[in-house]
């Protein structure tokens, strides 16, 4: 059977199709940039304090007292869970006494917030937090409720890369997509925390799962040198895009069902995008399927201009390649020889801490120094700039030492946030968005990595099982940020050190630049080798002539 690429190279690299397909599937993940941080605003905790009741019989001087100071974060702040006992203070207001002057507050007793809590509107009108209370006893909720969306996604990228191997790209694409705007929708409705947070880990399920289905379905697609343009320049910037827009709808729009709705009707703009993007033609040939693939190769013929070969398959190449349709991949087909069972052992750990470091530098935007809608933007925005040197560095340098150079710059930067004088926060936002830096391009590389490493019968599987593995990064990054309320500087240690040690470790897996895609297990080992030295012939050809990657920009 012939190469894929090679069967289809009378189309070209970069014709009217191959936009097609390119534009409308990164247009699909804005969406995703939505949904993906819109915890950082719909989980937002603003200042709070105990309520007194308007009824109590105290004087303005009483009221104003009826909070104790404490410490928090080297300044003396009233208390956010704990108020003078409000039936004290009744009683030495009708005495007529003075705090402070004729009553010490600090031998007052103290108690909880029985009659609830005041919350500051200068940031949100309103927020699931006050919404529910989720502050004081309940602030655990807070970070669980963005670790139940991440179990969500956890889930979805595990079922949605076996169903889109099994059953097509194109359906769990679009399935993936409605469970996302369709669940969405229902959030708004949540009448308990206990309802918003099962939706919002249904809403998870379809999120970066269809994420991952664009991803491969493109890259399926498209031609090796615009392939990397559309995982580096395309579909991670359409992301990032969609999450610079999110803080644009949050400054604006500050009720979080509002918000909520106006972050979920751009969904229903993929409706149409069914009858546009095409199946994958590869995944259509390694099930059989050779007809439904030579119609979308000759339609892509016909919208290009290009005329196609009278003859896309003889009875010869579907002969030979009808033991190869017969397989039925399953998940241990990643552990089947020594090889292969490293190389996916070592890419699901670099898949989790590199996503522990950029969503827990994500979700930490509002805990930085500053506007919390101009930190968020600023997260976004340092995210474009990442993936164009990611680009760069996929079209001329190795990926180990690409992933591993910027894994450890923005491990590094991170750590130095200890040393920052506290009169110098902008350094230290300027600090954390360097290491959003390097670890978003070292993200965005990571997908094309993958799907150099693994055989088309498996593609899909292994990047939704290294994702899978990036899912449990996700779930445990909200409580690296709630370590924060303990220790500021805690979480930017723990990331930054797991970060640099995974930037290290991923010198010790093997080298694909300048390799043609897999089609077969057999292929896969061509292009594998271990440190010992021991080497094929297809990575030895592969490093005697290097190929240079080179786009049609």
């Amino acid at each position: 059977m012939r190469d894929y690429e090679e069967l289809t190279a009378f189309l070209g690299e970069w014709g009217r199709f191959q936009r097609l397909v390119f534009f409308l599937l990164s247009a699909s993940i804005i969406p995703n940039g939505f949904n993906g941080m819109s915890a950082v605003f719909l989980a937002g905790i603003p200042e709070h304090r105990c309520a007194v009741p308007p009824g109590a019989n105290l004087s303005d001087e009483w009221r104003n007292a009826s909070i104790p100071l404490e410490l928090r974060g080297g300044l003396t702040e009233p208390s956010r869970c704990r108020r003078y006992r409000l039936d004290a203070l009744v009683n030495l207001s009708a005495l007529g006494l003075r705090p402070g002057i004729d009553v010490q507050l600090a031998e007052l007793e103290q108690e909880p917030c029985l009659d609830g809590w005041e919350y500051s509107r200068d940031v949100y009108l309103s927020t699931i937090v006050t919404e529910w209370n989720l502050v004081c006893e309940d602030d655990w909720k807070v970070p669980l409720t963005t670790s139940l969306f991440f179990v969500g996604v956890l889930i979805g990228s595990f079922i949605s890369g076996q169903l889109s191997d099994r059953f097509g790209r194109k359906s769990i694409l679009f399935l993936t997509m409605a469970v996302q705007t369709g669940f969405s929708f229902l959030q708004i409705f949540s009448n308990s925390w206990e309802m918003f947070t099962v939706l919002f880990l249904i809403v998870g399920m379809g999120q970066i799962s269809n994420y991952v289905v664009a991803f491969i379905l493109g890259t399926e697609i498209l031609g090796k040198s615009v392939r990397i343009i559309f995982s580096t320049l395309g579909v991670c910037i359409f992301f990032a895009i969609g999450y610079m827009l999110l803080p644009l709808f949050a400054y604006f729009i500050r009720d979080w069902r509002m918000l909520l709705l106006a972050l979920t009707l751009p969904g229903l703009l993929c409706v149409p995008l069914w009858w546009i993007i095409p199946e994958s033609p590869r995944w259509l040939i390694s099930q059989g399927r050779y007809k439904e693939a030579e119609v979308i190769i000759r339609k892509a013929a016909k919208i290009n201009n290009t005329p196609a070969p009278a003859v896309l398959f003889d009875a010869t190449e579907m002969q030979d390649s009808k033991p190869q349709q017969q397989q039925k991949a399953i998940l241990l087909d990643l552990f089947r020889t020594r090889n292969i069972a490293t190389i996916t052992i070592m890419s699901l750990l670099l898949w989790f801490f590199t996503s522990v470091g950029y969503f827990g530098l994500s979700l930490s935007t509002p805990n930085l120094h500053g506007d919390a809608y101009i930190n968020c933007f600023l997260s976004a925005v340092i995210e474009v700039p990442a993936y164009i040197i990611a680009w760069l560095l996929l079209r001329s340098l190795p990926r180990r030492y690409s992933i591993s150079s910027t894994l450890v710059l923005g491990g590094g930067v991170v750590l130095f946030i200890k040393l920052v004088p506290t009169d110098l926060n902008v350094l230290s936002v300027c600090l954390v968005m360097l290491g959003k830096f390097g670890i978003t391009a070292a993200f965005s590389m990571l997908y094309v990595y993958n799907v150099e490493l693994y055989p088309t019968l498996v593609r899909n599987m292994a990047v939704g099982a290294t994702s899978t593995a990036s899912r449990l990064g996700s779930i445990i990054a909200p409580y690296f940020v709630y370590l924060g309320a303990y220790d500021r500087y805690l979480p930017y240690i723990l990331m930054g050190s797991l970060t640099v040690l995974i930037g290290i470790l991923t010198l010790f897996l093997p080298e694909s630049y300048g390799s043609a895609l897999p089609e077969s297990f057999e292929q896969m080992l061509k292009v594998k080798c271990f440190r010992n030295g021991q080497q094929t012939t297809g990575t030895r050809n592969s490093k005697e002539s290097p190929k240079t990657l080179t786009t049609p920009f």
